[in-house]
């Protein structure tokens, strides 16, 4: 019965589906935490001079809100997941990297090249995943090493 119900959820979810589920689910808890235990702010500032860190915090959770209700949309539909899961760390990633060019917090750009490559690129990698998962048929007559 529960491995029935597991490959209902897997089929309903997809090939992108999973990845959506688990990255909202992350990017909420990651919104909840800076609300319950607020991190020091060196490299915010270009942040907090707009709003409290709370109120970013909010950010977080309405782009992991809606990351995760994308994963159960169709292929095609569910772009919006993928973009509002890129947003959040696309954003830091630029507070940190202008922190660094201006002085103010030199290690934002190692922040920078963090959220730009574990965050953002993981996420627009998983992005362009098609919706058979890249395991499509070879073509009929096809030889391994030829050009088609």
């Amino acid at each position: 019965m529960r491995a029935a119900v597991v490959r209902r959820l897997r089929a309903r979810l997809g090939h992108r589906g999973p990845f959506l589920f688990f990255m909202g689910i992350g990017k909420v808890c990651w919104g909840i935490g800076l609300i319950q235990q607020p991190p020091g702010l060196q490299g915010l500032d270009l942040l907090t001079g707009i709003a409290p860190l709370h109120c970013w915090a909010w950010v977080w959770i309405l782009a992991g809100t809606v990351t995760f209700a994308s994963a159960w949309l169709r292929f095609g539909q569910d772009r919006f997941g993928f973009l509002a899961a890129s947003l959040p760390p696309a954003l830091w990633a630029f507070v940190y990297g202008w922190a660094a060019v201006t002085g103010a917090y030199p290690r934002g750009v190692f922040i920078f090249l963090w959220y730009i490559t574990s965050h953002c690129g993981v996420i627009w990698c998983a992005s362009r995943v098609p919706p058979g998962g890249g395991r499509g048929r070879p073509a009929v007559g096809a030889v391994e090493g030829s050009p088609d």
